[in-house]
């Protein structure tokens, strides 16, 4: 673990919680991106999300340090996702039966893939995100931290089409950007 993380959960745990906000910030996109990998539904992805950072917030003290906290982090993620499935099932047997199994089935993929995951990658999409245009970056900006298309479009006086279009067309450029920032 790094040096800088290891001083921030110190800072959390000795009662500085805006310290804890660097933790989320480093986070999110990472916890958000394999809650996503299973759930579709946005809101559910938002309270997972949210939901899994409070518990880490919480059980903060007893994280192991010479663990690595991405892997700890999405622990808590795939309990909460398994919690949901469950709770969702008495709803939908069939539904949730199906969501639980695919759970079991891809989360080890999807954990082994996200442990693999170089800082190349992230690094290549920040990198690539900070090329768009002023217009894009606010819409991925607002798309990672779960604004809803409608929102955004009131926000800056535009329309939900706009935002979406923009949206497909700045996906579009990040796909290609990375794509040559990791060939290279």
């Amino acid at each position: 673990m790094d040096e800088e993380l290891k001083k921030t959960i110190e800072k959390v745990t000795n009662g500085d919680r805006d310290a804890y906000w660097t933790i989320v910030n480093q986070y999110k996109l990472m916890v958000r991106s394999y809650v996503a990998s299973i759930l579709f539904n946005q809101s559910d992805i938002d309270d997972l999300t949210q939901e899994t950072f409070i518990t880490a917030y919480k059980k903060l003290s007893e994280f192991d340090s010479s663990k690595d906290f991405g892997s700890w982090i999405r622990g808590i993620a795939r309990f909460k996702m398994t919690n949901y499935m469950r709770a969702t099932k008495r709803r939908s047997n069939l539904m949730g039966n199906f969501k639980e199994k695919v759970i079991d089935i891809i989360s080890p993929e999807i954990e082994h893939k996200l442990q693999v995951e170089s800082d190349h990658s992230i690094k290549a999409l920040l990198t690539c995100i900070a090329k768009l245009p002023q217009n894009m970056r606010l819409i991925v900006k607002s798309g990672l931290n779960g604004i809803k298309a409608q929102n955004l479009a009131e926000e800056i006086n535009s329309t939900p089409g706009a935002i979406y279009n923009l949206q497909y067309r700045a996906n579009g450029l990040l796909r290609d950007c990375v794509k040559k920032e990791i060939s290279t």
